[in-house]
């Protein structure tokens, strides 16, 4: 397998907003996951408006990675789920509505009512 290409900020098609980049990394200290794994951002089929979001740790790259480094987290995604997340912002939120991640995706036209499936 190939060395993915390690993207930067300034080249990056997703985005993370401070708040997102200090949560994930806390996240990774408090459940002690090594620094070589990254963050997986992805898409997959499922959920009442047909695509579904994919959030996890990863160990490994897989061929069709596009690796990313963003305000301190590496982050891995394939290029299916690239081209439905391009120009993703990936926030948190903490507020009275509730606490998670939250994907402002300019490419979703329909969103469900939890907020965790999407359809282009």
């Amino acid at each position: 397998m190939s060395e993915p290409t390690v993207l930067n900020k300034q080249a990056a098609e997703i985005t993370l907003t401070d708040k997102a980049a200090k949560q994930i990394l806390k996240l990774r200290q408090e459940n002690t996951i090594p620094d070589d794994h990254g963050l997986r951002i992805g898409v997959k089929g499922g959920g009442c408006s047909g695509m579904t979001y994919v959030l996890a740790f990863d160990e490994k790259t897989r061929d069709n990675d596009r690796v990313f480094d963003v305000k301190g987290v590496r982050f891995y995604v394939d290029e299916k789920s690239l081209f439905y997340l391009a120009g993703t912002v990936l926030d948190f939120s903490d507020g009275l509505n509730g606490k998670g991640f939250v994907f402002n995706n300019p490419q979703a036209t329909r969103t469900c009512g939890c907020g965790e499936s999407f359809g282009v």
